[in-house]
């Protein structure tokens, strides 16, 4: 399974289709197949890239929390699901990214690629530039999240 790190400034051409950076490319191991799935964030306005490795192995985790006969649960997968697609790497090593998709999540024509571990984010230019907090802010968060109940790691 992949671990994507970096970030990259490209362009999305008139049809929707991005390029996938080299470097990128190169972070997935040749066993894995250029197929991906797309999704709008959660909670962010950005949309994800999942190999499809990482989506399965999402789902997996999802399945061993959902009960199929709980209405909320079905509500959620329904949601989760929602204005997915599944897309495939062409010979120019781009991604055709459904307009809609796009416009859900507020992308214009300049976009970064953000590495997430698992997966890859597609953020508006302006957002993404405008979303990174200050040093001292992303110190706090980290001391928060990573020092543990009793301030260690």
């Amino acid at each position: 399974m992949a671990s994507f790190i970096g970030d990259y400034q490209l362009k999305v051409d008139s049809k929707g289709r991005i390029g996938l950076p080299v470097a990128l490319k190169k972070q997935m191991s040749a066993r894995e197949e250029y197929r991906f799935v797309i999704k709008k964030d959660i909670f962010e306005s950005c949309l994800i890239i999942y190999p499809i490795e990482e989506w399965e192995r999402q789902n997996a985790i999802i399945r061993s929390k959902i009960n199929p006969y709980n209405k909320r649960h079905n509500q959620f997968l329904r949601n989760f699901h929602k204005g997915t697609v599944d897309v495939t790497l062409d010979a120019s090593n781009r991604l055709l990214i459904p307009k809609r998709l796009l416009e859900q999540a507020n992308i214009g024509k300049e976009i970064y690629l953000a590495g997430q571990d698992g997966k890859i984010e597609i953020w508006d230019k302006n957002l993404y530039e405008n979303l990174l907090d200050s040093d001292e802010e992303f110190a706090g968060l980290a001391e928060e999240i990573m020092a543990g109940v009793n301030g260690e790691i």
